[in-house]
């Protein structure tokens, strides 16, 4: 919606300048996006000229040579193209040091040997009109030559330009702005410009209309204008409607386009003459039936549109666009002038399932209130018997008006206080609601808020009426308080704590974290090799999506942290350490919720760390450099954990595992992707894992830290070599020898392999570092050597492990 500051001073003239203005509604909700400049600049080189003499160009004959008096004694030649100037006439004039609107200066030329001191200006080069055929002829009206143009049109103005939400659509009518300006700023709003109405209620002769379908057409007005008078809008109504964006077309279309800019009502001028049988039904449209719009086009309609009609058929799409058949045209001499009220959400399925937007619908989509349609046609008449020479013609035809009665909304003051932090005067909270168009009337414990039907869709409720009152007033000058609440005295949940720790040790130990899309292509299932029947191929699928690349919600944050890798390695940084907390969707519930869970997930590529002096190659990330990154995080937030082989689809098979927390608790997978999906994302190498965030927090929430005395006593270390099959995990070698070594075995670990002649072919050897320790003496050698042969003994029935010698 595009404002200009000198429309809006017809109605309301704060004393700001455009800037001020636009922050100070902007700091009351009514966004401005940008303030524009509209026309010329270098405003003292227009003036109004008399062309006292016109004659042919000695050396062009196309053009004249002009004597124009620009002041009460200055008079300038100026050389002129346009074949419609002649003596006698008053017309725009730039002198040299003028600015035009495309930005280019004039200087004096010499044009054909003959020296040019200005310019005679069509309308398009003054940004009033897009006439250039000819240049623009003022009427005389007593303007003395030298008179400022500016005075006597708007050839330049600063402009607003909006950005209105849905539920204000009173802000997308000039005076709308008028009214916020008003209560923001404090200076005098005008009267609405339809507080007169020159028309009558009652039938119009020969006019019929029917409405078939009131739900979707809640009020249907028109009247009708004789006589009237089809050619070009007068330069004031041109200038406005350019400033305001509208291109302008012929009196009557450009006095339904000011009358939708002002008062934010559209309308739609029918040639009566070309309405069949004067009658017009709305309707829903046939399936199939068809339409040619004013564009040109031939639209093929649905029954979910609503269509207005005369005795030959479908003649326009309400509410969108009109029909080509029933247009106004040069020939036409009566006109139908209707204003009506559709249904915003139908209008808008209209408009997006045809692929056709107008300034029309986008008023309608937002839902106008019925008592509009009357405002919007008590201007058109003045303007049309103004403009268009019109007679109007006794009667309003008004099918399902006016409206709903007003609804008054309970304001309580103790409410206000409680909800804003502060006390704000009542007398101020009556102000500002007067000012707004409330009505409001004092009660017991507050003021009795009547809605004005401009609002009527936006407050509905008293919350809403305390929040005109709050952003009139102020919203930066409330005080920052803590909501009054029995649970308001703020902290974190164990959860939140336990996930907020979660992403604290990923960045402290040198991971970046990322936020990936929460949808992905649903061809990334087969990227990730899922089989047919994983579950994680199950995905939602979005009906409306923003491309066919974000069309599935994600089953995995693999794809996403890939993804981010991928977008890295392009961009050569292939060293990456990332991580990302997000959710994913699994649509196999059977319910119409799919199941959602947080994850978090870590990915490796490249080298596992920053080489230096020492290691200027360090070793690239693989399983391992995964795995301790996946213990620094589980023992920092001491959860007892553990690895198991498993496989996975997207995972290198031999370096794929599970992660468990406990005998039936699986929190995630660990491991180094596939290469067939790295190449797929065009990587090398990558490694990581992906964990049940859910799982993760309730684990660490419940975690208790438990401390034991250290004892005083030495540890007995020993080295201990065992003989396993090759497909024996460590871990469970491990496991087996803590068991076996009892409370007094205090640390065991893995510290070399071996693989060769020595100890046969499918056989490895595992050297463990085995440290004991008693907390009330020191372990003899006998009594660790019984703990040795228990190890042994154990070793050779579980694992038909030997000892080396």
């Amino acid at each position: 919606m595009r404002v200009p500051i000198r429309w809006l001073h017809d109605h309301c003239r704060p004393a700001l300048d455009p800037a001020q203005l636009a922050e100070r509604l902007d700091m009351t909700g009514t966004k401005v996006e940008r303030v524009l400049r509209h026309g010329v600049t270098a405003l003292d080189a227009f003036v109004v000229g008399k062309v006292l003499e016109a004659e042919r160009h000695p050396n062009a004959d196309r053009l004249s040579v002009c004597r124009v008096a620009v002041g009460e004694v200055d008079v300038a030649q100026i050389v002129c193209g346009a074949p419609n100037v002649a003596a006698g006439q008053t017309v725009a004039v730039a002198r040299p040091g003028a600015v035009l609107p495309d930005g280019s200066r004039l200087d004096a030329a010499e044009l054909r040997g003959v020296v040019s001191e200005g310019m005679i200006l069509a309308e398009d080069e003054l940004g009033v009109g897009t006439e250039h055929a000819g240049i623009l002829v003022l009427d005389e009206d007593g303007l003395a030559p030298g008179t400022p143009l500016l005075e006597v049109l708007p050839i330049a103005d600063d402009v607003l330009e909006l950005e209105v939400t849905p539920n204000r659509p009173d802000c997308l009518g000039i005076y709308g702005v008028a009214r916020e300006a008003h209560a923001a700023t404090g200076a005098p709003l005008g009267t609405p410009p339809w507080a007169e109405d020159p028309g009558a209620s009652g039938p119009v002769d020969g006019v019929e209309v029917v409405v078939e379908v009131p739900e979707l057409c809640p009020r249907f007005t028109a009247r009708r204008f004789d006589d009237v008078r089809v050619g070009p809008s007068p330069a004031w109504l041109k200038a406005r409607l350019m400033a305001a964006g509208q291109r302008p077309i012929s009196n009557v279309v450009d006095v339904t386009n000011y009358v939708m800019l002002l008062t934010g009502q559209p309308l739609h001028a029918f040639d009566l003459d070309r309405v069949a049988g004067g009658r017009l039904v709305v309707r829903r449209a046939g399936d199939g039936e068809e339409v040619e719009t004013l564009d040109g086009e031939v639209r093929r309609l649905d029954p979910d549109v609503v269509v207005i009609c005369d005795d030959q058929g479908p003649t326009s799409i309400a509410g969108v666009m009109g029909g080509a058949r029933s247009e106004v045209s040069g020939s036409t001499v009566r006109v139908l002038m209707e204003a009506a009220t559709w249904n915003g959400p139908n209008l808008q399925r209209t408009s997006t399932r045809l692929g056709l937007r107008s300034e029309a619908s986008a008023r309608f989509e937002k839902q106008l209130q019925p008592e509009q349609a009357l405002e919007a046609q008590a201007v058109a008449a003045a303007l049309m018997e103004r403009v268009c020479g019109a007679r109007l013609v006794p009667g309003t035809v008004d099918v399902g008006g006016p409206g709903p009665p007003p609804r008054t909304v309970r304001l309580r003051t103790a409410r206000m206080a409680g909800l804003l932090g502060q006390q704000i005067p009542i007398q101020r909270a009556v102000q500002i609601l007067e000012s707004l168009g409330f009505d409001v009337a004092n009660a017991e414990d507050g003021l009795d808020v009547t809605v004005p039907h401009h609002r009527r869709d936006d407050v509905a409720r008293e919350a809403d009426v305390i929040e005109e009152v709050a952003r009139i007033d102020g919203m930066e000058r409330l005080p920052a308080t803590i909501p009054s609440r029995p649970d308001g005295g703020g902290g974190l949940t164990a959860a939140q704590r336990a996930r907020r720790r979660v992403e604290d040790l990923l960045a402290d130990h040198g991971l970046l974290e990322i936020v990936g899309w929460s949808f992905q292509a649903p061809g990334v299932a087969d990227r990730l090799r899922l089989p047919a029947d994983d579950r994680r191929r199950r995905a939602v699928r979005l009906q409306n999506p923003l491309s066919s690349e974000q069309s599935a919600m994600r089953t995995l944050l693999l794809g996403s942290l890939l993804d981010a890798a991928a977008h890295n390695a392009a961009h050569h940084a292939s060293d990456l350490r990332l991580f990302e907390t997000g959710a994913v969707y699994v649509d196999d519930t059977g319910g119409p919720l799919p199941d959602e869970r947080r994850h978090v997930g870590v990915l490796l590529t490249g080298a596992a760390r920053p080489g230096s002096w020492r290691t200027p190659d360090p070793p690239p990330a693989d399983f391992f450099a995964a795995k301790a990154m996946l213990a620094a995080l589980l023992d920092s937030l001491r959860i007892p954990w553990s690895v198991a082989p498993a496989t996975e689809p997207f995972l290198h098979p031999g370096r794929a595992a599970a992660v468990n927390a406990g005998e039936e608790t699986t929190l995630g997978w660990l491991g180094e992707v596939h290469p067939l999906v790295c190449r797929g994302w065009e990587l090398e190498a990558a490694a990581g894992f992906e964990l049940d965030l859910e799982r993760v927090v309730q684990l660490a929430a419940a975690s208790v830290s438990v401390y034991r005395e250290l004892s005083p006593f030495p540890a007995v270390r020993q080295d201990l070599a065992v003989v396993v099959g090759d497909t024996v995990p460590a871990a469970a070698v491990v496991d087996v020898v803590r068991r076996a070594g009892g409370g007094e075995l205090a640390r065991v670990d893995v510290f070399d392999v071996y693989r060769g002649p020595q100890v046969g072919e499918g056989r490895v050897s595992l050297a463990l570092a085995l440290e004991f320790r008693a907390a009330d003496r020191t372990l003899t050698d006998d009594e660790v050597a019984a703990h040795r042969e228990r190890i042994a003994a154990a070793l050779a029935d579980e694992l038909e492990g030997t000892l080396r010698v």
